[in-house]
């Protein structure tokens, strides 16, 4: 009998340590879940941070790529205008960059020493006279152009033909066109029409040519003419000379009959003082102060465009 308590004693202290492990063991295994289940949690937060700054990353990147896309497309719309605003006979005025050199710390000056100036040989009266006749000349020139009335008989307008343009190999917005203008040689005209008019139509066409503008460099190219064109700001079409008209036939104006300059000089701006006055009519006649352009007798158009400018 006390050898049955003691068993019965022993069985039930045993019991009591398996419930009481039981429970501890359920316990650590609720607290274990916990800990998954904040490691789980922190895991997510790990990955959704990592895309995050992936993501941003990326973001960044387009964004530089758009800014120099930006600058370049601003670049070269700030070399068309100058283009432009050359070919319109605006000078332009441009800060150099600074080289290396410029930067580089100040140097001293030498001291400068003392020059002998040398004996002056005499001068032939002969010599003297003709020194004096080509100083002269100039003066001269330059008095007679102020003299003259600032209108329309001062521009050199011709009848031209494009014999053939292809796009300017280093500008996007310029032709570069050879015109037959009843020379020897084509003249070599650049213009900045690409925006306006296609290439299939420039080609083998008439048109009417300013040609005393000074020579101007676009781009590297040399322009030594201009192309007049009706013009406004959503569109621009060429000049149709008359039917019949040929290479190098002259523009006139009735009432305005004096004889073309030279070459117009940029800084008196001529063609400034004029370009203000011409005109398409309601008709599409071309005009200068309300009288029409005319070649043999003939009347200079605009294909379609009425009512605007010429230039």
């Amino acid at each position: 009998k006390q050898w049955y308590q003691r068993r019965v004693a022993i069985t039930a202290g045993i019991t009591n340590n398996l419930r009481m492990s039981a429970r501890a063991c359920t316990t650590k295994a609720g607290q274990i879940d916990t800990v998954l289940e904040l490691l789980r949690q922190q895991v997510l937060n790990l990955r959704s941070k990592g895309n995050l700054v992936k993501d941003s990353s990326t973001y960044k990147k387009q964004l530089l790529a758009e800014n120099e896309k930006l600058k370049r497309q601003v670049e070269d719309l700030k070399e068309q205008l100058v283009d432009l605003e050359t070919v319109n006979g605006r000078k332009q005025f441009g800060s150099q960059p600074a080289t290396a050199a410029s930067k580089a710390a100040p140097v001293e000056p030498a001291k400068a020493l003392p020059i002998t100036p040398a004996p002056m040989a005499p001068v032939p009266k002969e010599n003297k006279k003709k020194a004096a006749k080509k100083q002269g000349k100039p003066a001269q020139h330059q008095q007679a152009a102020a003299s003259l009335p600032v209108d329309v008989s001062r521009l050199d307008m011709r009848v031209g033909f494009i014999n053939s343009a292809t796009q300017h190999p280093d500008a996007d917005g310029l032709y570069l066109e050879e015109i037959d203008c009843g020379e020897p040689e084509p003249r070599q005209v650049i213009s900045g029409l690409v925006k306006h008019i296609p290439l299939e139509q420039m080609q083998q066409r008439p048109c009417v040519v300013l040609c005393n503008l000074k020579p101007a460099k676009m781009r590297g190219i040399m322009s030594h003419a201009m192309v007049m064109c009706a013009s406004a700001p959503e569109k621009v079409e060429i000049l149709d000379p008359p039917a019949g008209s040929k290479p190098g036939d002259k523009v006139t104006v009735e009432g305005f009959s004096g004889t073309p300059d030279q070459q117009l000089n940029p800084k008196k701006k001529v063609f400034e003082g004029i370009q203000p006055d011409f005109l398409v009519s309601p008709e599409g006649h071309a005009l200068y102060k309300g009288v029409q352009w005319k070649i043999n007798d003939q009347v200079i158009t605009a294909p379609s465009m009425r009512g605007c400018g010429i230039k």
